[in-house]
């Protein structure tokens, strides 16, 4: 097997693996999510209401939350159809066509929507810690007020890559720029040994750039209001790691900006990518862990106190 073919095997592997943790995971929260939303519902119908607005107070977003962890699996879809690893002859995608078509969907569907939508998400739960039980995320509306939002934000940026990958390659082919410098600017797929490779337009990536640059910026305001608000030192440390990981999305941005430089398809091409990939993931993944893991856990241990403290009163009156 020739050298590069290997490599980008490999990285097609272990990419594959770590959206699958990554979506069973997410998949585990979700299904704690709506389980605890049921809960809730099935005490306000009954007369067993103690200690309700505790679970309700941790599960308030379970919407946000749940919509969060879809756009994260969308995210991963995404990922896995743009690997060099799924795309060739015999493999998954064979034909060169549509092997474009995809790369051209990935880019608006996870540069456009996914990846936006999936921070902006994060943001907004972030955000919700400093809003008053009227208007934050007790309130029944909120919920849906906030992926209203979310989906209202990204249609500048769907709009952007859309307009990059499927307009830019005309405007340049009519205004007599060379190939060269429509690939680095609006390309999102180039042919590689007979395969097509994904690549990333300049433009998107600055695009990106200055997306993530606004929403770290955002992030670290909300993060100190928080800060100052905050004595736990775990709540602490939990906002400390939000701030760190939207602020190390800038060299992912920085690094798909990059991966236009060396040859598509070969080993620093692919380096870049997969390094971009693992930072996304990594920031992913601490603000899942941070914004719905741990209140889900939370919740659970409220629930178990709550437990013991009936069986404690039952004990009592018998």
């Amino acid at each position: 097997m020739h050298p590069i073919t290997f490599f980008t095997n490999i990285i097609g592997v272990v990419t594959i693996v770590l959206i699958s943790i990554v979506s069973i995971l997410g998949l585990i929260f979700l299904c704690h999510s709506v389980y605890f939303q049921l809960l809730i519902k099935w005490r306000r119908r009954n007369y067993y209401q103690v200690n309700d607005e505790q679970l309700s107070y941790f599960n308030g977003p379970w919407l946000t939350r749940i919509t969060l962890i879809l756009v994260a699996l969308w995210w991963g879809v995404g990922e896995v159809l743009r690997l060099t690893f799924v795309n060739g002859e015999g493999r998954f995608i064979s034909d060169q066509t549509w092997q474009a078509n995809v790369c051209k969907f990935y880019i608006v569907s996870n540069l456009g929507f996914a990846e936006p939508g999936l921070f902006l998400l994060l943001a907004f739960l972030l955000s919700a810690a400093l809003q008053n039980q009227e208007v934050g995320a007790l309130n029944r509306k909120w919920n849906q007020r906030t992926i209203r939002a979310v989906f209202m934000l990204c249609s500048p940026s769907l709009i952007w890559e859309a307009s990059v990958v499927f307009i830019g390659p005309h405007i340049a082919s009519n205004d007599g720029q060379t190939s060269k410098v429509a690939k680095y600017w609006y390309s999102a797929s180039s042919v590689h040994d007979g395969d097509v490779a994904c690549t990333y337009p300049l433009l998107s990536s600055i695009f990106l750039g200055t997306f993530y640059t606004v929403l770290t910026l955002y992030v670290i305001f909300v993060g100190g209001q928080i800060l100052s608000l905050v004595i736990n030192k775990g709540l602490r440390r939990r906002v400390y790691m939000l701030i760190f990981a939207t602020g190390i999305l800038l060299p992912r941005a920085m690094f798909l900006g990059l991966s236009v430089l060396p040859w598509p398809g070969e080993i620093v091409h692919e380096s870049l990518v997969f390094v971009s990939f693992l930072v996304l993931m990594i920031a992913a993944m601490l603000g899942i862990v941070i914004l719905v893991y741990f209140p889900v856990a939370e919740t659970f241990e409220v629930r178990n106190q709550e437990h013991i403290e009936l069986q404690t009163s039952h004990s009592i009156a018998l």
